[in-house]
């Protein structure tokens, strides 16, 4: 008898993006077309991306997706926020894969194995295994990987609930030694993303300041700033611990730079600059030896 795969459904196809095939991929192809790259200088270890509906921030999120293109990678890490109320620190899927319209997402278990046994030796605690979660961070980056990546991928997904720096630091590290010990070359065959959006509904003008606060903290590779910059009142990002705890892993992997690649708010969608939320795209690199 086979096996039928454990899925988790979309809770967001037709609202946050197209639930049709050929809509959506046709309208993530255009993001990625029309994403003006500037030359990016050594091995593409990671991407930073937006997480509203694309509608809002695919046109930021083409830039970074657009420097994954071509990549072949084995699996893909994907670390989000958890948005609803979850007491583990760090979460997963406990399901077997994810679903998009553009089909089926398989969840490397075994992996998701390690990377739980490694944090429980450094953190203390694992990976909380939920099932049907409504967060849309972790998923709304799904669809840009089937089109943006050559060839089919397996998913490594990671949802943080406690965005502290120690946290970010240790699951950073557990990333960067489940790719190490693997035997993943970083920017081949294993691939980090991290999703944030920045400000949240302030004026355009507070929300440029505050985004590029955190966004030179971002392209200053600084995950303990990036952190800090929330508590500091100066720069604000929901997956504040997404991006450390990529930064952090990404580093420890060889990357030595990051380049922010695009910036604009919903304001530049909507017309409406009142309440505004902040987008940002960057490449984390491994500067060519």
């Amino acid at each position: 008898m086979n096996h039928k795969i454990d899925v988790r459904p979309s809770p967001i196809a037709g609202q946050w993006y197209s639930s049709n095939p050929d809509s959506l991929a046709n309208s993530i192809d255009r993001y990625m077309d029309e994403a003006a790259l500037p030359s990016l200088d050594g091995q593409v270890i990671g991407v930073i991306a937006p997480h509203a509906g694309h509608l809002y921030s695919g046109p930021v999120a083409g830039y970074a997706f657009a420097a994954l293109r071509g990549l072949q990678p084995e699996a893909v890490v994907v670390v989000s926020p958890m948005h609803y109320p979850y007491y583990e620190p760090l979460l997963s899927t406990a399901h077997e894969a994810y679903h998009t319209p553009l089909g089926d997402i398989p969840v490397d278990g075994e992996a998701l194995n390690k990377l739980d046994r490694y944090l429980k030796e450094s953190l203390g605690s694992g990976l909380g295994r939920v099932r049907r979660d409504p967060e849309h961070s972790l998923e709304i980056e799904l669809p840009f990987l089937q089109r943006a990546v050559a060839g089919p991928f397996s998913l490594i997904p990671v949802m943080i609930v406690d965005p502290g720096v120690r946290t970010a630091r240790l699951l950073g590290e557990a990333i960067s030694r489940l790719v190490i010990e693997s035997g993943w070359t970083p920017g081949k065959e294993a691939v980090l993303v991290a999703s944030t959006d920045l400000s949240h509904f302030y004026p355009q003008r507070v929300a440029n300041e505050l985004d590029a606060e955190m966004l030179r903290r971002i392209g200053d590779f600084d995950p303990e700033g990036v952190i800090r910059a929330e508590d500091e009142g100066k720069g604000f990002a929901c997956g504040r611990g997404a991006v450390a705890a990529v930064l952090f892993a990404a580093r420890a992997l060889g990357a030595d730079r990051t380049q922010v690649l695009h910036y604009a708010t919903s304001g530049d969608v909507t017309g409406d600059y009142n309440r505004v939320v902040g987008y940002g795209a960057a490449v984390i690199i491994k500067s060519e030896e």
